[in-house]
């Protein structure tokens, strides 16, 4: 089989058969392929896309390119199911969401990614946690997993090989955007997760990769429909990400407002209702739980009785992490030597995400190099939600730095990322709509 027909069937715009698919995949893994060939097939499906049973046969193939996990010796009694983000900020929700729906019954193996692009990454917050250790291998994953009933721990580099480098040469060749390549990259790695059902948070807005409302439902019905050819049940919520998630960013900063809502001391509104409609929706497709108000309600419960802390006391403790973290955060995160707060006037109008973010970043609290250190303690407190009125003493948010030149200059990225006016109604769910087919 030559590379190069199957390039041309998809520079033509035909489908790929399923031992086309597989040829390039293993030649992915083995890197028996070369870069410019695979470039050229990324350009091609960028520009002619993929059917639906064209990724869920890509994403099969790439999912058995490395490592799958199988849960199916480990006696679970309950199902095996996750949750994953496209990608938003302030998002903190994994860490919440986990021991939520582990105290209701599901078991939750979630490998997570770094921060990408302007997003912040659930593996890099839950390293802001002293002695967490987010690579401890798969037999201890497993065993935590079983054990607890959840385990937050990042990707490694056998699971979906294929995908990895796949994904590698997608991102400098401007291919990256590709609905069902994005599809597949996500969901190989769900799949070779060994988990049975799924639950996407698909965001939309100015701090989200899908910027419209018709992308997201668009990248929605791509993930639903690609991992149903791919045997995963799936289900989609998009949710609003015109602003912060929660009231903090920042590696350190978000896991003290996630320790902060698991003790049920204080829940930010947006934040309580994405997490909670997400972990009742993780309840529903993996049958735990036919009513979603049921469900809705469990979850509740989990947080207020105390049980989803407990779970993350012992999923921390069995990571390596202290023992009384959840009770005592404060005293074990970074906490950055400089705290200013940003003052502006009027009701808050917008706020641009994306430049949020890579405000972020230029403190420190992000890469915008592989490997770069990150400052664990800085970011932003205190952000106040769209539709608050300013008038001097209420800050638009605190800013944590390293120093008071770096405060002066994420305080001013802050300000040139939000507008306010005199006066103006706010109206925005952060539920924007359950999705459990495609259309």
């Amino acid at each position: 089989m030559l590379l190069t027909d199957i390039i041309r069937t998809k520079r033509d715009g035909g489908a790929l058969t399923d031992a086309q698919i597989q040829f390039v995949v293993d030649g992915l893994a083995d890197q028996s392929i070369p870069a410019e060939q695979i470039s050229s097939l990324a350009m091609a499906i960028f520009l002619n896309s993929m059917d639906f049973s064209e990724a869920g046969k890509l994403t099969a193939a790439m999912a058995g390119s490395g490592t799958v996990l199988d849960w199916s010796g480990e006696e679970l009694d309950g199902p095996v199911v996750d949750k994953h983000s496209t990608g938003g900020v302030g998002d903190k929700v994994s860490f919440l969401l986990a021991p939520i729906v582990a105290a209701c019954g599901g078991y939750v193996p979630m490998i997570s990614g770094r921060g990408l692009g302007h997003t912040g990454g659930t593996t890099d917050k839950a390293e802001s946690i002293p002695g967490y250790d987010t690579a401890p291998g798969y037999e201890k994953f497993k065993a935590v997993v079983k054990e607890v009933g959840c385990a937050i721990i990042g990707q490694t580099n056998d699971l979906a090989p294929a995908d990895r480098r796949f994904y590698g040469i997608r991102d400098v060749t401007a291919t990256v955007e590709s609905i069902p390549l994005i599809t597949a990259s996500i969901l190989s790695k769900k799949i070779a997760a060994g988990i049975n059902s799924l639950v996407m948070d698909v965001k939309t807005g100015s701090g989200a990769f899908m910027d419209t409302l018709e992308r997201s439902r668009e990248m929605a019905e791509s993930l639903i429909s690609t991992a149903a050819h791919a045997g995963l049940n799936t289900h989609a919520v998009l949710t609003d990400m015109n602003q912060v998630l929660g009231t903090t960013v920042g590696n350190a900063l978000e896991i003290q407002e996630a320790m902060t809502f698991l003790r049920n001391d204080k829940r930010d509104a947006r934040l309580d209702k994405v997490t909670i409609t997400l972990c009742a929706e993780m309840l529903v497709v993996s049958g735990i739980e036919i009513d979603r108000a049921e469900a809705l309600r469990r979850c509740e419960e989990a947080v207020t009785s105390g049980r989803a802390a407990e779970i993350f006391s012992q999923m921390c403790s069995s990571l390596g992490g202290p023992s009384d973290f959840v009770e005592n955060s404060a005293k074990y995160l970074a906490t950055a030597p400089v705290v200013q707060p940003i003052y502006t006037t009027g009701t808050l109008s917008r706020v641009d995400g994306r430049a949020l973010g890579n405000a972020i970043i230029e403190l420190s609290g992000g890469r915008q190099r592989v490997g770069e250190e990150i400052d664990w303690s800085v970011g932003f407190s205190q952000v106040a939600p769209l539709g608050t009125v300013l008038d001097g003493e209420r800050p638009l948010a605190l800013v944590h730095a390293s120093s008071d030149e770096a405060a002066e200059r994420a305080g001013n990225r802050l300000l040139e990322a939000c507008a306010t006016e005199p006066e103006v109604q706010m109206e925005a769910p952060v539920i924007i709509e359950i999705m459990t087919e495609a259309t």
